[in-house]
């Protein structure tokens, strides 16, 4: 009979343990067709933008992060269209800041950096003067961080050694780079970025009990090893080192190519990640948006942060 119990307690141990690690049952074609994705979490809702359709940004709608819209309203459900801004083509990796009741969106446009303006998260967002950020190179992935002081940075990815990240102030405005404050901050350095080719990409960075932290990802977004890694600073000019267990994300669960994300807090005040994995096993596009749990974990008397392979799975309603 203990055997009996034993066996079944296995069982039902496994069938636990597998459900825990398999994914939401969202079938592809119901799920958000969103590459770059990022995440603004504004007034009770929820607003994700991200690269897709040629003709500017998308934004998508939702109340629980499960379950997304395209908004009413919306022409085309384009929160930017390419009319209204700088270059006509390649539209990537958007982020939304909502900063003194004016929403900044910060985007590549025919890799080049850009940063356009509106009153609404659903925009329609315009340049009044449409030109990129650092008009003297092609550049693409840039985010803002605002510090303790108020001092705003940008940080960017030049491709001047391969695709690496850098960082300068910006002026009060939150449009102008203060070039003379350039300071390169990692590139390809460690054995699992160096799959193919020399990347690391999609810079995003937070900061907690006065440590810097930037996640980025490395490896070629076509790979299947696409991942995500951290490093950490004290100063956010550098020394940027790269935690030596990285990569902290890559293939979780049936996902493939997982990678350029961002971090944002829920309504519920935790710490979230939202990132894109491949179409499928064998397929890239459309890329599709997934979304998990940051954590900070004490390993050997270090704070280090994780991120929780069991994921959501958004689906466009």
């Amino acid at each position: 009979m203990k055997s009996i119990l034993f066996i079944l307690t296995l069982i039902l141990t496994a069938g636990i343990f597998s459900c825990k690690a398999q994914p939401d049952p969202a079938p592809v074609e119901h799920r958000v067709p969103l590459g770059d994705p990022f995440i603004l979490t504004w007034q009770g809702k929820y607003y994700a933008y991200g690269t897709s359709s040629p003709n500017g940004i998308v934004v998508y709608v939702s109340d629980d992060l499960k379950n997304w819209t395209v908004p009413a309203g919306v022409p085309n459900g384009l929160a930017l269209h390419k009319d209204d801004v700088y270059a006509d083509r390649w539209f990537w990796a958007p982020e939304v800041y909502a900063i003194n009741g004016k929403f900044y969106m910060y985007f590549s446009a025919d890799e080049h950096i850009c940063v356009a303006t509106s009153d609404s998260p659903l925009g329609p967002f315009k340049q009044e003067v449409q030109k990129s950020m650092l008009e003297t190179e092609k550049s693409i992935d840039n985010s803002l961080f605002i510090d303790d002081d108020g001092t705003p940075y940008l940080f960017w990815v030049r491709f001047n050694d391969g695709n690496n990240v850098w960082v300068a102030q910006l002026e009060k405005n939150l449009t102008d780079l203060k070039p003379e404050t350039m300071r390169h901050c990692i590139s390809v350095s460690q054995p699992w970025e160096e799959i193919w080719p020399r990347v690391n990409e999609g810079p995003f960075v937070i900061k907690r009990n006065g440590v810097y932290y930037m996640t980025y990802s490395a490896n070629s977004y076509e790979s299947q090893m696409y991942g995500v890694g951290v490093a950490t600073a004290t100063n956010i000019n550098g020394l940027w080192t790269k935690y030596e267990n990285n990569p902290i994300l890559q293939k979780p669960g049936n996902l493939v190519g997982v990678g350029h994300h961002a971090l944002f807090t829920d309504k519920d005040g935790k710490l979230r990640i939202v990132f894109h994995a491949h179409n499928s096993g064998t397929k890239i596009h459309p890329r599709q948006m997934y979304i998990s749990t940051v954590n900070f974990e004490k390993r050997d008397g270090k704070e280090v942060m994780t991120i929780d392979k069991n994921y959501i799975t958004p689906i466009l309603k």
